[in-house]
């Protein structure tokens, strides 16, 4: 029982320093602007990784190179999402140690988390390179973009180790308080990501294939400069080479609590792979224009998974605290402020869909169909942000298990059935772009109920005696 642990250490102000942050102590609101803002501009930056090849490539390469970066970029999301979403239980473990004070199990979460980001990372490797051209066959890529989006997925997947290792590195740190320092290893290394494009694609006139390098090797400079802080002695999170093992007690709470991220993460992009393939199905402009709304859309995603990110931490701190009705107003706050810029800025999406897919490629039907989606689904971005944000908020708690039934449900069965039902009945591509705001509405139905009428701040009490409500 984690219990246990709570007050056997005490908080040391050496360890603590600057490089974390409690969020027990302090004003709840500021303290989630404080960190969840950072977290924006990373994930500002992350987007440019591959909006940056998408935006080269198409402009050096043309059209079918654009299809080739952009048509299977669900692939990539489906490979890594399993990995990535455990990790997130890794955050949730080491930010209630955290709030508890537990000294101890803090670094032996950070150290068996590492391990498990290294093993993952060649994992991701090996498969990704293997069964490439097989996902891709499977995705119903257009033959005529094949051996480009072979050729870029395969090098992309080479960087799997420094992918899966940066985002270790980065749940470390945001668990601890800091999204501050991710935040400028990854202006650095996306604004190296750039100038490699440039003078890859448009120097040494380089193939699609120099983009991916281009992304991998910005990818490990970040984790270099990761990995420099992790290991600075002093610090309650400091790195030893010789502890980064497997702690099966340890791999066992990760797993508990990141596992059903991991797999509803993989569900969901299973979804999306599903959808993606049936885009697939009407040519290479209707695969470009999906593509190309996907990088748009992840940059309207950001407020809500910034919020999503500050609140995951807030809430795990301070039910490790025990401060139930300080993790609540967390809860409320984040959720309002992730619904409202989600819904502002998907105002602009629609207003702007023309110029932002034009950004892209000029090609009329690529535009044509790239702002038939956006204003299908811009609109209903609050619907999307609530629902994220109520997993978030679970997650935190320790209640994983509840977002991976949502969204295996209603983003994976229900969306594919409406996806094959209206292939067969009418095979019009604007009513599979319904497919997003139609599940991203039911799930929030099903949310609002759970958030309202469930007792979600005890997720971590099981162990223990009831609590009053």
């Amino acid at each position: 029982m984690w219990h246990n642990h709570i007050h056997l250490h005490s908080h040391s102000n050496h360890a603590r320093a600057s490089h974390t942050k409690d969020m027990t102590k302090g004003n709840p609101y500021s303290l989630m602007i404080g960190f969840a803002l950072p977290i924006f501009l990373s994930q500002v930056f992350q987007q440019l990784y591959n909006t940056a090849d998408a935006l080269i490539v198409g402009k050096y390469l043309g059209t079918n190179a654009l299809a080739a970066v952009t048509s299977s970029g669900t692939l990539i999301f489906l490979l890594i999402s399993f990995f990535m979403g455990t990790s997130m239980g890794a955050g949730v473990v080491i930010s209630r140690y955290f709030g508890a004070g537990d000294e101890t199990q803090v670094s032996r979460g950070v150290h068996t988390v590492l391990a498990f980001g290294i093993a993952s990372g060649l994992i991701l490797t090996a498969v990704g390179v293997a069964l490439t051209p097989t996902f891709l066959v499977w995705m119903q890529t257009d033959p005529e973009v094949m051996p480009e989006a072979v050729e870029y997925f395969r090098f992309y997947f080479l960087g799997g180790l420094a992918l899966s290792l940066y985002n270790i590195c980065r749940s470390i740190m945001n668990a601890l308080g800091d999204s501050r320092r991710p935040l400028y290893y990854l202006i650095f290394s996306s604004l190296l990501n750039i100038l490699l494009d440039l003078l890859f694609l448009a120097v040494f006139r380089q193939g699609v294939w120099s983009a991916a390098l281009a992304t991998v090797i910005s990818q490990a400079a970040s984790v270099v400069l990761c990995m420099a802080h992790l290991l600075k002695k002093g610090n309650i999170f400091t790195v030893e080479w010789r502890k980064i093992r497997f702690e099966k007690d340890m791999l066992r709470e990760i797993i508990r609590y990141g596992l059903p991220s991991g797999v509803q993460n993989s569900v969901i992009a299973f979804a999306n792979v599903i959808v993606q393939s049936q885009i697939n199905s009407f040519g290479k402009l209707a695969m470009a224009a999906y593509g190309t709304h996907a990088k748009i859309e992840g940059f309207a995603f950001l407020p809500i998974t910034s919020f999503n990110m500050a609140s995951t931490t807030f809430i795990s701190q301070n039910l490790g605290a025990r401060q139930y009705d300080r993790a609540k107003k967390g809860a409320r706050f984040s959720i309002f402020a992730a619904m409202l810029l989600a819904e502002l800025i998907g105002v602009c999406c629609y207003v702007f869909a023309p110029r932002l897919i034009g950004l892209f490629d000029q090609t009329p039907g690529v535009i044509e169909l790239g702002v038939r989606q956006a204003r299908t689904a811009a609109l209903f971005y609050c619907l999307l942000a609530f629902s994220h944000s109520v997993a978030a908020i679970c997650r935190g708690a320790g209640k994983a298990f509840v977002p991976m039934c949502v969204m295996l449900s209603v983003w994976c069965v229900i969306r594919i059935a409406y996806i094959i039902t209206i292939m067969n009945l009418s095979g019009e591509i604007g009513l599979i772009y319904w497919a997003y705001p139609l599940t991203w509405g039911i799930s929030s139905v099903i949310y609002l109920i759970y958030y309202l009428r469930s007792d979600w701040v005890h997720g971590f009490d099981k162990d223990s005696q009831p609590k009053a409500a």
